[in-house]
């Protein structure tokens, strides 16, 4: 009996090593990858750079968001959501790995191994997740030149909401990739759907002057949160129309949300083979 009790453990631990080192092993693949693709991170970081460049300096002085001193010009106004662009790009076109995977065989492979799918959501998200962190904070050096001033405690905080965005859009982004076999399919998703998503984030205007009817839709919108929650920390002299403890309370829901139908959707049996 004593010899039993001491074995008991391993199971448990050979579980959870089960899990982990496929995760950590999808997830370095998954950096790798994208690095060795040069165009890739140069496509993700110059796409929202000229964005946030025209248009803020298209805009230029036209636009203020409030008057005295708490007003700002558009160039500044953009910045948050220039950010999330960036996030946003490279969380969804990196799960796009997930069919070109499918295609390869490669997904087969791990699909028939002794692994969890529990741990191939964990890794590619984890993955999707890191690079796109990693994209927001290289952003970042670019805040000087809006007056953007960090401490230690508010380049924290910007991390964290960078990660939580990154994280939820990633699931997201392998939710939407995991049943389909198409690319083509995948950007019609994301033109449909995701961009809009961003458009009426409030990235590109305020949601205190939209309509009524726009104005609900980016209330219900998760995004405007993670949009808000930056630009209360960037521009903390700026008007928020959320407090930055109810838009990281929402952005970590919608973090939870994601993640879980990511989860649901893996580990879902169906008759119809996803190889």
């Amino acid at each position: 009996m004593a010899t039993q009790s001491t074995t008991l453990p391993l199971p448990v631990a050979a579980n959870s090593m089960g899990i982990l080192l496929p995760a950590f092993t999808l997830w370095w693949r998954e950096i790798v990858r994208f690095y060795r693709q040069r165009s890739r991170v140069i496509g993700v970081i110059a796409s929202p750079l000229v964005f946030w460049l025209v248009i803020g300096s298209g805009f230029g002085t036209s636009f203020h968001t409030g008057a005295g001193a708490g007003q700002q010009q558009y160039l500044d106004y953009f910045y948050p959501g220039a950010l999330i662009m960036i996030v946003l790009f490279t969380s969804i076109f990196t799960m796009m790995s997930v069919i070109e995977d499918r295609k390869e065989g490669f997904l087969l492979s791990v699909l028939v191994a002794p692994v969890p799918r529990s741990a191939i959501v964990l890794g590619k998200v984890m993955g999707g997740t890191t690079l796109s962190t990693i994209q927001g904070l290289i952003f970042l050096a670019f805040a000087p030149f809006v007056g953007v001033h960090f401490t230690a405690v508010s380049f924290l905080l910007v991390m964290v909401t960078i990660f939580l965005v990154s994280f939820a859009l990633t699931a997201l982004g392998f939710a939407i990739a995991w049943p389909m076999d198409s690319t083509q399919a995948f950007h019609a998703i994301i033109n449909l759907f995701l961009i809009p998503l961003w458009l009426v984030s409030g990235a590109l205007f305020p949601l205190s002057g939209a309509s009524g009817w726009l104005r609900g839709i980016m209330e219900a919108n998760p995004l405007t949160y993670g949009v808000e929650a930056l630009r209360a920390l960037l521009f903390p002299a700026s008007t928020q129309l959320f407090s930055l403890t109810a838009s990281m309370a929402t952005l970590l829901l919608f973090t939870l949300l994601m993640f879980g139908i990511a989860f649901a959707l893996a580990n879902r049996r169906t008759a119809k083979p996803i190889i």
